[in-house]
């Protein structure tokens, strides 16, 4: 077994390890040494081509630089929507538009959604110890939690005040400054849409991708109060406080999208391509036959692996460990964002007789 440590501690490997694994109606005979030859071969060029080192002081370096990204998107995101909506503040008690209430109210608790997320990306930054073992980044997955709730409580108030003005109908004034503050709340909501979502997919973030979300639609919302002034402009006093409520519409769709990413990611749900690139990968390293289960999860922005692979039982412990740090060194040149990965090495079923993992079998039983 193969574990490779944020913190660097040495790797530990086993054959033949207490763990099950798939078994699969594979050919199981011996990987050609033409084969593996071939893949190692194109495994140096590659790795001589993008040099790097798995140091200890790397992957904290990148864990780092992946926070500075995050913060730096969630400090900017901060400036430009609280100028945003306090611009639309100004306007909504001049002009009295319960259309761009629900937009400003909506901005301003977008703009907040930084402070979690801020909270999270430094708490991820904490280095693993022995009670939180993994560290610290599943802080991001509870700010994604946090996220949602703000999504989900932010269109209560204007909904409201849209159908109060429906019942009671008031006059709307400065409708060219609420045009202009409509298309202000569009340009400042899809510049940090764009760059939240950029950042949230470069580093791996599903909270900052939600949050991207939820910024985009706010920018149409915004639009939808220029429809609002519009229709106030030739008469339909009540195009105001209907956009209002179209606007509380929006918001709950983006609560849905919202709260489908980080559920999944509470969920440990990854890419199923990932998994493919995982296995794919693993059949090119010389002395691997067959590939059993893969895992992976989120924690936080990086991906951690579990994973089974079958060698030849006849090996020395020696050969079988150097099979699974090849295993692993070609997981993390081949997946994305992973950091590290466990793999477990098991003989070939056809040459094991009893099954070493028979005495496992009523545990998984129990469990399943």
């Amino acid at each position: 077994m193969s574990d490779l440590q944020d913190g660097g501690r040495p790797h530990r490997h086993e054959t033949g390890g207490g763990h099950t694994h798939d078994s699969h109606g594979h050919d199981h005979g011996h990987a050609p040494h033409s084969r593996g030859r071939l893949a190692r071969l194109r495994h140096q060029l590659a790795h001589f081509a993008t040099p790097h080192s798995h140091e200890a002081m790397d992957k904290v370096d990148s864990a780092m630089e992946t926070s500075r990204q995050g913060m730096r998107t969630l400090w900017l995101s901060l400036g430009i929507l609280g100028v945003t909506t306090a611009i639309q503040a100004v306007i909504v008690m001049l002009s009295g538009s319960v259309a761009l209430l629900g937009d400003t109210i909506h901005n301003g608790a977008d703009a907040l959604t930084a402070i979690p997320l801020g909270i999270a990306f430094v708490l991820g930054r904490r280095v693993a110890n022995r009670r939180y073992t993994y560290g610290y980044g599943r802080a991001e997955d509870l700010a994604g939690i946090a996220i949602v709730l703000a999504i989900a409580a932010s269109p209560a108030f204007a909904a409201y005040e849209a159908v109060s003005r429906l019942l009671n109908p008031q006059p709307v004034s400065h409708l060219w400054a609420v045009a202009g503050a409509a298309v202000v709340g569009f340009i400042g909501n899809e510049w940090v849409a764009r760059y939240r979502i950029t950042t949230g997919r470069s580093i791996g973030s599903a909270a900052l991708v939600a949050d991207g979300l939820h910024a985009r639609t706010d920018g149409f919302t915004s639009l939808a109060v220029l429809l609002g002034a519009g229709g106030v402009a030739i008469g339909w006093r009540w195009a105001d406080p209907v956009i209002g409520l179209l606007i509380t519409a929006a918001i709950l769709l983006v609560l849905k999208d919202a709260a489908r990413e980080v559920y999944r990611r509470l969920m440990d749900s990854v890419d199923p391509k990932l998994i493919d690139t995982a296995e794919t990968a693993l059949l090119e390293v010389d002395g691997v036959q067959h590939v059993g289960s893969v895992r992976m999860r989120w924690i936080g922005h990086t991906l951690r692996a579990e994973a089974n692979i079958v060698i030849d039982p006849d090996i020395t412990v020696h050969q079988g460990h150097t099979i699974a740090v090849d295993a692993e060194h070609a997981l993390i040149h081949a997946v994305p964002r992973l950091t590290a990965a466990t793999v477990h090495t098991d003989p070939h079923a056809a040459h094991c007789r009893p099954d070493p993992h028979a005495r496992l079998r009523h545990h998984s039983a129990a469990s399943a």
